[in-house]
């Protein structure tokens, strides 16, 4: 595999795009993914839930930093549902459009989704009274088991 890799830095030099595409390092989203704000909130098969929370102008937000092996990109927008056995909380992202960042170090895409939240939804979400987070954007879906 040794050679192959050093004819597509050769093949890069000289210009052809594939090859640079190939062997091309991504460290502005590396650094992203690995130097995520907020808390870990929630662990899957499929990836890995980052929250925390912000105040801007007295409205209160939930911001979700979700590193998974999938793409999302719609301008639909994505839900969380946070679920337990008696309750259940739905929130629904403030921007429609949501657009994930491929890092070709780790493999994994990081995508950066806020929620509009009360207070009152804080303490829920930050005592930890839930079990499971849906995160759901067009038919995709991780459920995520919360780390408490």
């Amino acid at each position: 595999m040794g050679i192959f890799k050093k004819i597509d830095t050769i093949l890069a030099s000289l210009g052809n795009i594939k090859s640079m595409q190939r062997t091309h390092v991504d460290t502005f989203t590396e650094e992203k993914i690995s130097n995520v704000s907020g808390e870990k909130y929630g662990e899957s098969d499929f990836g890995i839930l980052y929250m925390e929370y912000q105040e801007l102008g007295g409205y209160f937000f939930l911001n979700t930093t979700v590193i998974s092996g999938s793409d999302f990109k719609t301008k639909k927008g994505s839900t969380l549902e946070f679920k337990s056995n008696d309750s259940s909380l739905i929130l629904n992202s403030d921007d429609y459009m949501i657009e994930s960042d491929f890092s070709n170090v780790s493999n994994s895409w990081i995508t950066k989704i806020n929620y509009p939240i009360s207070e009152n939804e804080i303490q829920q979400v930050g005592n930890k009274i839930f079990d499971l987070v849906d995160f759901k954007v067009k038919k995709y879906k991780i459920e995520f088991k919360i780390k408490k």
